[in-house]
């Protein structure tokens, strides 16, 4: 895991690795996969402006959230049944979340419990619970996160049904899975990886056994549908300050493009915001996270921290994200690929190179801690206006 230079490097190397149907399962969006594009696109009609002549021998990309201290400004995004493509690889990512000194983010429908992660992690650790139409066994997962010390709750209100996910149908991957002549090819055409998971118990979504089934132990594919099944599609604002009120930790909404949905959370007392559309999963054609970021920020006017995610594959982005006022970002797809590539190895190159180049990108730039990071440092390349990111940012200025 010494030789990947990038995120795409790691992409490619888990293309290689993984069936068809697998590596699809991870990388793709919903419909179209407009929205899966505009995230990365998002970024690219940004330039930097630099300023030449300063020091920049030492670089401190050390923040805070919820009073204290982080290596850099990212944690790690949830992501769900990572154990159909590398085994232990949740277990991977938040030991390299962990190593690298940020936040680790456990899903519901990860392939590691809450507790399991709890004992073996010594890291910040937050917990992604979904809206679930057993709100008993949502509460449950909320008070098991409590009892396993997780530092934060993140509620993701962006999927109240799931959304429509063509790659899967067309590679007949389904939920609960089901063997095909189709598929079954594209499995036998990795040997490596068949006798990898063959020599592994199939994976469990452990944190949601007991939902809608009475089995003890539950295959991964018919957890997925039972989860599916079961979204809340009533969750509502009035759920969430039940949430609120039975979760003493800082609370997290995950999901927000809307600014006026922004103003609300800060009423009921969110502690932060990420700023998301699901890495373009969900709804198809969703606004992209950057360029919903401007309003939302102008929304919050400074009472709690804004993170984003969504299109993260270099240090640049980052960068980028905190120039336009963001607190922070999540990585997904970036870790996903990290440790469908090589493991717990490929998670820590992962964050490395991320971290490598943030570095690079700030020095090149002419900043030495992230306080020195604002609007005046980008300019925008292309015609971007029908986001309204440019008027946005000039209102950041004032």
């Amino acid at each position: 895991m010494t030789e990947p230079c990038s995120i795409e490097d790691l992409r490619l190397a888990a293309r290689r690795k993984l069936p068809r149907a697998l590596f699809d399962f991870f990388d793709g969006g919903a419909e179209d996969e407009v929205t899966l594009r505009a995230n990365r696109s998002a970024f690219q009609v940004w330039r930097f402006r630099p300023q030449v002549l300063r020091d920049v021998s030492a670089v401190n990309t050390q923040t805070q959230l919820f009073g204290r201290s982080m290596a850099m400004p990212m944690a790690t995004a949830p992501t769900g049944a990572l154990g159909y493509g590398q085994p232990g690889a949740d277990l991977a990512i938040a030991q390299a979340a962990a190593a690298a000194g940020i936040p680790y983010i456990l899903s519901s429908t990860a392939t590691a419990s809450l507790e399991r992660i709890a004992s073996a992690v010594q890291g910040r650790l937050w917990f992604q619970p979904y809206t679930l139409k057993d709100r008993d066994f949502f509460t449950g997962l909320i008070r098991r996160a409590l009892a396993a010390d997780f530092e934060a709750l993140v509620i993701t209100v962006d999927l109240p049904v799931g959304g429509k996910r063509e790659r899967d149908r067309r590679n007949h991957f389904s939920v609960p899975f089901r063997f095909t002549a189709h598929n079954l090819m594209d499995f036998a055409s990795k040997p490596v990886w068949c006798w990898q998971m063959w020599r592994q118990p199939f994976p469990v979504m452990e944190n949601l056994l007991g939902l809608d089934q009475n089995e003890s132990t539950i295959s991964a594919s018919a957890m997925a549908s039972s989860v599916g099944r079961n979204h809340d599609t009533a969750f509502d604002w009035d759920m969430l300050k039940k949430v609120r009120d039975i979760w003493p930790r800082p609370l997290l909404l995950k999901g927000v493009l809307h600014p006026e949905d922004a103003k609300r959370a800060c009423k009921i007392g969110c502690d932060a915001l990420v700023v998301s559309n699901h890495g373009g999963r969900q709804l198809d054609g969703a606004v992209a996270s950057m360029d919903a970021l401007p309003e939302v920020l102008q929304a919050v006017d400074g009472r709690i921290p804004v993170w984003m995610d969504g299109g993260i594959r270099r240090g640049q982005d980052v960068v980028k994200a905190l120039a336009l006022g963001a607190q922070g970002v999540l990585i997904g797809r970036a870790m996903v690929y990290g440790a469908m590539a090589g493991g717990q190895a490929g998670a820590h190159r992962a964050l490395a190179l991320l971290h490598d180049e943030l570095i690079r990108t700030m020095q090149l730039c002419g900043l030495s801690s992230l306080s020195d990071i604002g609007p005046e440092l980008l300019v925008q390349a292309a015609s971007h206006g029908e986001c309204a990111a440019m008027h946005a940012m000039g209102s950041l200025k004032k």
